[in-house]
């Protein structure tokens, strides 16, 4: 029998969050979004008359909005954040107020809100570079940015609140890839895809270094299933979420097997840091296998753009989190 939950979804209107959230109702989960809808708010005017969804446009660094939002809720699913380094880099402080700074007052809110299970959406990016072929959830964390040393710091201070009676969980995912009603174009395979199709050609910068990517739908599927299991199967534990480790290269090949004749530029760089992670865990401890390709993610992507249903995908900025930030003047 399945257990249905009051969630909240901290930045549910996000890439992630516009694929999750019509998910967790189709599950008969009650669903409030938290969000600044940066990305527009219209995302959810198909689910405008569902009863179980609440939509709270606020701030996370405002504990007004975050106890409005958490009234009812006994799951939080936290997504929201600036998300990966060079947005991060566009404005350190303002990263570090959302990624950090409000990490442990939401924590401590959903606590006192009667919240049972909180799931954190860390990064694969914690670890840093590393030499080991098998990069699990045992090796020390040695993460290179201020992006990835917030999302550690705050797995740090999740496991510090964790308590009978609340039940936590860190997912590490990879890079999170394919279409989205909120659709990201600034994550590697999704940029090479609109290159592919939209230019005709990709550029590759080194093309040696390992990217672990994740389908979107594997993703989302993923925190549905965290909501099923078990507490004493999750509490606690830190999961890495990815598919494959592909170079650079292979993922550019990838996506031109499926967009067509496509040339690849390949220019060299001083950046060859590989990241990688070992999936292995997930799969023996929940039984987590992800079932997309990322030929699956290409192609949706390019169904997309087939049926125009992104507008202006090279340059508007709706797609480009840095650009979007930069024009509403986020601080």
């Amino acid at each position: 029998m399945s257990t249905t939950w009051n969630v909240l979804v901290t930045g549910g209107a996000g890439y992630v969050g516009s694929v999750l959230v019509p998910k967790l109702l189709a599950a008969g989960h009650r669903v409030t979004v938290l969000d600044l809808f940066l990305y527009g708010e219209e995302l959810f005017a198909g689910l405008r008359d569902n009863p179980n969804l609440i939509s709270v446009m606020g701030d996370l660094r405002d504990p007004v909005a975050v106890k409005t939002a958490l009234k009812g809720c006994n799951a939080v699913i936290h997504l929201a954040c600036i998300s990966n380094d060079p947005s991060f880099e566009l404005n350190p402080e303002l990263g570090k107020s959302i990624n950090y700074d409000c990490f442990l007052p939401l924590v401590q809110a959903s606590k006192d809100a009667g919240v049972k299970r909180f799931i954190y959406a860390s990064s694969s990016s914690v670890y840093g570079v590393k030499k080991e072929a098998e990069v699990t959830e045992e090796l020390v964390l040695e993460p290179l940015t201020d992006y990835s040393k917030f999302k550690a710091m705050c797995e740090d201070v999740l496991e510090k609140e964790r308590e009978p009676g609340f039940t936590t969980l860190t997912l590490r995912p990879a890079t999170v890839c394919g279409y989205g009603p909120r659709q990201r174009l600034d994550v590697i395979v999704n940029i090479l895809t609109n290159h592919a199709v939209n230019v005709g050609r990709m550029k590759v910068f080194g093309g040696s270094q390992l990217r672990p990517n994740l389908h979107i739908e594997d993703m989302t599927d993923l925190y549905l299933l965290t909501l099923q299991l078990p507490a004493e199967k999750i509490d606690g534990r830190i999961y890495n979420a990815g598919y494959e480790n592909h170079p650079l290269m292979q993922l550019a090949e990838i996506v031109r097997s499926v967009t067509g004749k496509v040339d690849i530029d390949v220019v060299p760089t001083d950046d060859l840091r590989s990241y990688q992670v070992s999936s292995k865990r997930i799969l023996r401890e929940i039984g987590f296998a992800p079932t997309r390709t990322i030929e699956d993610a290409v192609r949706d992507l390019k169904t997309a753009f087939d049926a125009k249903r992104l507008s202006d995908p090279l340059n508007n900025p709706m797609y480009f989190n840095i650009k979007r930030m930069q024009e509403v003047g986020l601080r």
